[in-house]
């Protein structure tokens, strides 16, 4: 699947802020338009942080399903 794709998806869910550090860090922060919660990732490389995003979205989803 594709950063775009990923991107789009997470989008629907939550609200992105993706900032960098001098070091060339990337630092995206999910805020869930539902609630207000929070989660940061950090990384390198722009692939990696839209997919660790994408990923933890998932199993939010599926841990809200079983709850």
């Amino acid at each position: 699947m594709r950063n775009t794709t990923k991107l789009k998806l997470v989008l629907q869910l939550y609200t992105v802020s993706l900032d960098m550090d001098e070091d060339g860090n990337l630092q995206m922060t999910l805020t869930k338009k539902r609630n207000g919660e929070e989660q940061t990732f950090l990384h390198k490389n722009y692939s990696a942080i839209v997919g660790q995003a994408f990923v933890f979205m998932n199993k939010q989803i599926k841990k809200d399903i079983i709850n």
